[in-house]
């Protein structure tokens, strides 16, 4: 199961767009924004069927 999620880089305020496979479970991971290069930490917490996204600053 996919869902989308906007976000802003916690760094230059860029938009963004995060794809979440709510299929696996709680995950953590790194990526690249698209504009400024820095590292955006994301963190999915979901049973499935609800979830939350966090995303932050790779030091915050």
């Amino acid at each position: 199961m996919l869902e989308s999620e906007a976000y802003y880089c916690p760094y230059c305020g860029e938009p963004g767009e995060a794809l979440l496979d709510l299929s696996g479970g709680d995950q953590s991971y790194i990526e690249d924004c698209a504009v400024c290069c820095r590292p955006i930490q994301f963190e999915l917490r979901t049973d499935g069927a609800e979830w939350e996204l966090d995303i932050r600053a790779e030091n915050d």
